[in-house]
């Protein structure tokens, strides 16, 4: 998923102290930045570098057509870190875990090209669209399936399922922790209340997107 047209970075005596990487999206029908995989130097943390590198970042994706930028922090506390920055947090998702039902479900799996063709059916109102290298960077990291009235991504793990998105009937969950033979799921769908991704406006107009599902953390 690496290109050098979607990352910056900060340089010391030729040494990267600290740099981000960012996916396309979009929303509202207007193109937006996913921005990931942000980190300083231990050694260098303190000095507002990551601040300066997010600044210029900014002014990069403004001068390049983007109009607003998303990341989600790891941690609960890179809220506020992020939140000095002028974010604010955006979209919030469903969290919780469930045991393997009785009830079968038939599921099959699938390419990143048929997830972003059925995804774009289920994304909720207002969601932000993530196609090309996200689902072709996901369907590296984890399995892509469609059911009859949703689809999902996951990995399984020992008797464990680690779903990062559900879309459609989340009632189905615990069919799917059934059908991949798992003894444990933990998702991830919209819908919910726990804080997930954060929002700048980079255009100054450009509203917030209401769902965003794929971080790849």
């Amino acid at each position: 998923a690496f290109s050098p047209e979607r990352a910056m970075a900060v340089y010391v005596n030729d040494k990267i102290v600290s740099m981000l990487y960012w996916f396309n999206c979009e929303c509202w029908g207007k193109p937006m930045a996913y921005i990931y995989a942000v980190g300083t130097d231990i050694a260098y943390r303190g000095r507002g570098i990551c601040r300066k590198l997010m600044e210029c970042t900014h002014q990069k994706l403004l001068r390049d057509g983007y109009s607003g930028a998303i990341l989600v922090p790891s941690e609960k506390s890179l809220f506020e870190f992020y939140g000095k920055m002028g974010y604010k947090t955006a979209t919030y998702v469903d969290k919780f875990t469930c045991k393997p039902s009785d009830v079968d479900v038939e599921i099959t799996p699938i390419k990143a090209e048929e997830y972003e063709m059925l995804r774009r059916e289920y994304l909720p109102y207002g969601g932000a669209v993530q196609e090309r290298e996200n689902t072709q960077f996901l369907a590296r990291e984890m399995q892509l399936y469609k059911g009859d009235d949703f689809i999902f991504a996951a990995i399984k793990a020992g008797g464990k399922v680690y779903c990062s998105e559900l879309l459609g009937n989340k009632e189905k969950a615990g069919s799917i922790v059934g059908a991949l033979g798992a003894d444990v799921g933990y998702f991830r769908t919209h819908d919910g209340d726990t804080p997930f991704a954060m929002y700048i406006s980079l255009d100054k107009v450009t509203k917030p997107p209401m769902y965003f599902g794929l971080a790849f953390d």
